[in-house]
């Protein structure tokens, strides 16, 4: 198993970052990391994902959304080609502070017999990934 975490505090309220993080079809207008987003945001329904960490190819998969907590939480799971091979649990959590101010986290929980061979990767790239869709995440929810 490998998890990759990052967190930002963000100047906006729960509601506002949650419409951002599940407009899918703004992705492409701010988000560096995933590309792309497209799907129903239902329990048990398939997203399509095309995300693009830094320095590496364009990758698309089709993750199953297994919880779905308004305004506070996201998660999908996602397989490359069959489960236990290499999968990957994502993590958006929208955490309350102050009235309008939120921490939001971003995690992934891989498991797999192929996670060890990435693990390098995982931890330079996806995680690069990660926190520089953090810091588009805050600049577009903090903006008027």
């Amino acid at each position: 198993m490998k998890e990759i975490y990052t967190e930002i505090e963000i100047q906006a309220s729960d509601d506002k970052v949650w419409r951002i993080l599940t407009d899918f079809k703004s992705y492409p207008l701010w988000n560096p990391f995933i590309r792309k987003a497209a799907g129903n945001i239902k329990l048990g329904d398939k997203l399509q994902i095309i995300l693009q960490p830094p320095g590496s190819a364009k990758m698309s998969f089709s993750p199953t959304v297994i919880k779905l907590e308004d305004k506070r939480e996201l998660r999908w799971l996602g397989h490359l080609l069959i489960p236990g091979l290499f999968d990957g649990e994502h993590i958006f959590v929208i955490e309350q502070m102050k009235s309008n101010q939120v921490k939001f986290i971003q995690r992934e929980i891989f498991k797999g017999l192929l996670v060890p061979l990435f693990a390098g990767k995982l931890d330079l790239g996806t995680k690069n990934g990660f926190m520089e869709m953090n810091i588009a995440l805050k600049k577009q929810a903090e903006q008027t």
